[in-house]
């Protein structure tokens, strides 16, 4: 007769991430997909400056969509890459 195996998280869940982690991966995702969807745009459009790019009109929306676009591929993946990096979920 086998004895069933009770894990000391039965039952109980599990402490929420820690408010700094939140913080700083939501910092840190926003500032990855601004700057690699604005980054990527520009380079598309031609829109590159010496110290970075701008975006105006249409590649600037296009710009807008790719960030969002970012957040909603990843919830639905697990989470965005720095939330997932420093266990924020």
């Amino acid at each position: 007769m086998s004895v069933p195996h009770h894990s000391p998280t039965v039952g109980r869940s599990a402490a929420p991430p820690a408010l700094w982690r939140r913080v700083v991966a939501a910092i840190l995702d926003f500032l990855t997909a601004f700057i690699g969807s604005g980054s990527l745009v520009a380079y598309l459009t031609g829109d590159l400056t010496s110290t970075g790019f701008q975006l105006e009109g249409l590649p600037a929306l296009c710009a807008f969509a790719l960030v969002i676009l970012y957040f909603v591929v990843g919830k639905r993946l697990g989470g965005p890459i720095w939330r997932r990096v420093l266990k924020a979920r």
